[in-house]
């Protein structure tokens, strides 16, 4: 570079803007912006401590209605498992007892069935002195809801009448929905496939 052209280069720096002011402006914008970050933090802050404890409520609820559901199919279980016992379970010498074990134990659409049948049945098991046992052997909640549940059940019972004086045993399986009314656990329906 020839001398000239360092006197002319110099000249043009010397005419430009000097950067003090613009670093001076690039300073005071960014204090600003700090300002007014330090302004907002503490609503933000709120709305981020807002959303967290409104996404603890949720999950918290889900948990207990988890567990609830989960209770509802445990006690409905139980109640069916006693109930399916009580259904297959009879004893001629105990009818009323049976039959109103029953129908206390039940509600809709099967205490409707089963009353209607039952003055057949129990003229029925009269004349040939039927006896049953029934056992659970397994059972399991298909499907639950408050107050609502389905559940499964292998059942054996053990019959006999005048006709098999050696008791037999006969393998059901049986679907009993089951509604809880009042507090209690009660067979709505039931099916044997």
């Amino acid at each position: 570079m020839t001398e000239q052209q360092v006197q002319e280069r110099e000249e043009t720096d010397t005419t430009d803007e000097p950067a003090e002011p613009e670093l001076g402006a690039r300073i005071t914008r960014t204090r600003a912006a700090l300002n007014r970050a330090r302004r907002v933090l503490p609503y933000l802050s709120a709305v981020l401590i807002v959303a967290l404890a409104v996404c603890a409520g949720v999950l918290g609820w889900k948990y207990q209605h988890t567990r609830d559901i989960d209770a509802a199919g445990q006690a409905a279980l139980r109640a069916a498992t006693d109930y399916a016992v009580t259904l297959t379970s009879v004893d001629t010498g105990n009818l009323d007892a049976n039959f109103k074990a029953v129908l206390d134990g039940s509600t809709g659409e099967f205490r409707d069935t089963y009353t209607k049948s039952s003055a057949g049945l129990r003229q029925l098991l009269i004349d040939h002195k039927a006896t049953g046992h029934g056992v659970v052997l397994r059972s399991a909640v298909k499907s639950a809801s408050a107050d609502e549940v389905v559940v499964l059940l292998f059942v054996d019972q053990t019959v006999s009448n005048t006709e098999m004086p050696d008791a037999r045993i006969d393998h059901s399986r049986i679907v009993m929905t089951m509604q809880k009314i009042d507090g209690r656990w009660l067979a709505a329906k039931v099916e044997i496939p």
